[in-house]
């Protein structure tokens, strides 16, 4: 019984303290993070959307009229699938759908969020804005587009350090994934949770030199978000159904994900679609930037992004990063 009562003891204080802490920091987004705990593939439904519609001339996928779903999966795969907790699972060859698989009352048209395949997105509407003239070069200093970043050390950092995660920003990701008690803090937690999403990346600080270290932090990438706000004059979800989402075709509608109501887009994670829409931002980099017979993004820039950046791993300084090009991981070991 003694131990019950210290038990509850602590717990009380723990939670005394917390809320003291919360209340003093301003910081309630913390409440909201406690409550839903790990992020979640349907996060969408807890926060506000922006819509982005389905393209004016959508594509349908082919489905294959030979092979599709034919062959079973192996167990050893559907062992591997339902261990990662999968709802979908999509093969496609030569624009044919080959097997097409669902769990969990999920279909092919059901939202789930991106997480970080959109940075890709958003990398490639740096590429789109490129083309379109908004942005004269990946050498532009970030200074050009955000007044925060036209003084001190930050004044350095290039468009392309921010592609290529090689900022120097002390953005605090890599701390939340290996320790649980910083993540309810951590710069990510606030950015996914909180609702000053513009402060609490443009506020960061400059600790290393940019370009030297790949040091993965969605911070970059929602500065990236920014610049392209800022550079045309558009919010992202338009942009992007202007320059990527229409011309790819598009079947359904997408949603992302915003930090309050009418607010800014979390582009480091929150693009909500479905399997077969998503597959077709792949096929945008396979077919080198062409999307239906129109190059919406400059096939240089696409070899650029699938070109490693071979920068010293900040994580393990005896490797370079030779897995990660513009916002882009690759598997260069097959």
């Amino acid at each position: 019984m003694r131990i019950i009562k210290s038990t509850l003891k602590w717990l009380f204080f723990a939670f005394l303290a917390l809320n003291v802490l919360t209340l003093l920091s301003g910081n309630k987004f913390i409440y909201k993070a406690l409550y839903y705990n790990f992020v979640n593939i349907d996060d969408f439904k807890i926060f506000e959307n922006r819509s982005i519609p389905k393209s004016q001339n959508p594509k349908p996928w082919v489905i294959s009229s030979t092979v599709y779903n034919q062959k079973p999966l192996s167990a050893t795969l559907l062992n591997t699938l339902t261990g990662l907790n999968t709802v979908a699972f999509l093969v496609i060859k030569n624009d044919s759908i080959m097997n097409e698989n669902y769990w969990d009352g999920y279909s092919d048209t059901s939202f789930s969020n991106s997480f970080s395949m959109a940075k890709s997105a958003v990398s490639l509407m740096i590429g789109a804005a490129i083309k379109d003239g908004y942005i004269k070069s990946l050498n532009q200093p970030v200074a050009d587009f955000l007044p925060e970043f036209k003084s001190g050390e930050k004044a350095k950092i290039t468009l392309k350090n921010l592609l290529q995660m090689s900022s120097g920003l002390n953005f605090d990701e890599g701390s939340s994934y290996t320790n649980p008690f910083s993540i309810i803090v951590s710069d990510i937690m606030v950015a996914y949770y909180d609702d000053k999403l513009y402060n609490t990346v443009a506020s960061k600080e400059a600790t290393e030199k940019p370009g030297i270290y790949f040091d993965y932090k969605s911070g970059d990438t929602q500065l990236l978000a920014f610049i392209l706000m800022k550079a045309t004059g558009k919010k992202l979800s338009d942009y992007f159904y202007e320059k990527i989402w229409n011309n790819i075709g598009a079947e359904q509608q997408a949603l992302w994900s915003l930090d309050k109501a009418d607010g800014y887009e979390k582009a480091f994670c929150c693009l909500n679609s479905n399997a077969r829409d998503f597959a077709r931002l792949g096929k945008l980099y396979l077919n080198n930037g062409y999307a239906n017979g129109i190059q919406v993004i400059d096939t240089a820039f696409i070899e650029a992004s699938k070109t490693a950046s071979n920068l010293i791993n900040r994580r393990d300084t005896t490797q370079k990063a030779d897995f990660y090009g513009y916002q882009l991981w690759m598997m260069p070991n097959y």
